[in-house]
C-alpha cells in the first residue's frame, strides 16, 4: 500500500471516529434527558455548542499561549526560514507556515493551524542546538506533513470535541449529584447507569483522539522520509529525541498530541528494554516502534551510536 493510499485510508478511520465522538455527545444529552429533564439535555448541548465553537476560532491563539511559542521576526533565523520553505515546497503547501520558537531546552517541535494557509510550526530553542542540519530538517519535514495531511486540523476538532463530551458529562454528573429533578422512568437504576456514563464519557472520548494521534505520527514519519527522499534522517532524529532526557516546560495533555515527541508521557524504554503496557495509553507510539517501522520501509539499520554532528544552531549563530 503507498503511502497516499494509506492516508486516505486513514481519513476513512478518522470519520469513523468524528462519528464516534458526534455519537457519544447524543448519547450524553440523551442520559441527561432520560434521568433529568429534556430541557437541561438541551440547554447542556447549547452550552457544549458555544464551548467548540469559542475553542474552534480561538485554536491557534490558545495554542501558542499554552506552548508559549512566540513569533519570529522576519530578519531573524532567515537559515531556520529558508528549512521550513524547501520543506513546504517539497511537500505541495500552497504556503510556507509560520515559523515561532519556543524558549526551551528540550528539543521537540510542533504544528498547529486549521487550515494549511493559517498553520504555524512552532520549534524549540533546545531542539536548534541538538539537531544537526540533516536530522532538524526531517523533524520539520515531519511537521509538515501533518499540515499538509490536515492532522493539524482533525487534531484540533478531536481536542475540543473531547472538551465539549468532558463539559457536558459534568454538567451532567453535578446535576444528579445536587438533587436534580428526574422525570422517573427507571428509577434509582437507570439514575446510576446515568452516573457511570457521564463519568466514562470523557475517557471514552480521550481513547478516541487517541486512535487518531497514535496512527497519524507514522504517517508522519513516512511523510518526511518521502518529501526528503531520506527515511534515515527521520529515524536518526527520533533516535536523537529518544536519547534526550529533557521535557519541553509547558507540557499541557490538550496539546501533547501535537508535538512529535510527547512532553507529557515519555516511557523509559532505555533502562527497561521493553515497551511498557501504560504506553498503549500515550497519544503517541513508542519511539522504538516509529524507528522500527522506518528502518523496515528504508531498509537500513541505525548505528549504534549516533554521529557527534554540530547543530543547527551554530549555522544559525546561537552557539
Amino acid at each position: 500500500m503507498t503511502l497516499q493510499q494509506q492516508i486516505r485510508a486513514n481519513r476513512f478511520r478518522s470519520t469513523i471516529v468524528i462519528l464516534g465522538f458526534v455519537l457519544l455527545l447524543v448519547l450524553l444529552a440523551g442520559l441527561i434527558g432520560l434521568v433529568l429533564d429534556l430541557s437541561l439535555a438541551l440547554v447542556a448541548l447549547g452550552i457544549a455548542a458555544i464551548y467548540g465553537v469559542v475553542g474552534v476560532v480561538n485554536s491557534r491563539r490558545l495554542v501558542a499561549g499554552i506552548t508559549q511559542a512566540q513569533p519570529v521576526p522576519p530578519d531573524e533565523l532567515r537559515a531556520l526560514r529558508r528549512l521550513v520553505e524547501n520543506v513546504s515546497i517539497g511537500a505541495g503547501l500552497p504556503v510556507t507556515p509560520e515559523l515561532r520558537v519556543v524558549d526551551d531546552v528540550a528539543p521537540n517541535a510542533f504544528a498547529a493551524g486549521l487550515r494549511p494557509k493559517s498553520s504555524y510550526l512552532g520549534v524549540t530553542t533546545g531542539l536548534l542546538h541538538t539537531m544537526p542540519k540533516r536530522e532538524l530538517e526531517a523533524v520539520l519535514a515531519h511537521e509538515v506533513s501533518h499540515i499538509r495531511n490536515r492532522d493539524t486540523y482533525l487534531m484540533t476538532m478531536a481536542t475540543v470535541f473531547a472538551g465539549v463530551i468532558a463539559l457536558i458529562g459534568d454538567i451532567g454528573f453535578r446535576s444528579i449529584a445536587y438533587g436534580g429533578r428526574r422525570r422517573g422512568g427507571g428509577g434509582a437504576l437507570v439514575a446510576l447507569l446515568a452516573i457511570v456514563g457521564l463519568v466514562l464519557a470523557p475517557y471514552a472520548a480521550l481513547l478516541l483522539r487517541m486512535s487518531l494521534s497514535r496512527r497519524r505520527e507514522f504517517l508522519a514519519d513516512a511523510g518526511a522520509a518521502e518529501i526528503l527522499s531520506d527515511p534515515e534522517a527521520m529515524a536518526l532524529a527520533l533516535r536523537r529525541l529518544e536519547l534526550d532526557p529533557t521535557t519541553v516546560r509547558y507540557s499541557n495533555a490538550s496539546t501533547a498530541h501535537l508535538w512529535v515527541e510527547s512532553p507529557t508521557e515519555r516511557v523509559d524504554s532505555l533502562k527497561t528494554g521493553v515497551i511498557e503496557f501504560s504506553s498503549l495509553f500515550n497519544t503517541h507510539p513508542p519511539m522504538r516502534a516509529r524507528i522500527a517501522a522506518l528502518e523496515e520501509a528504508g531498509g537500513f539499520r541505525l548505528p549504534e551510536r549516533l554521529a557527534p554532528d554540530a547543530p543547527f544552531a551554530v549555522e544559525l549563530g546561537l552557539a
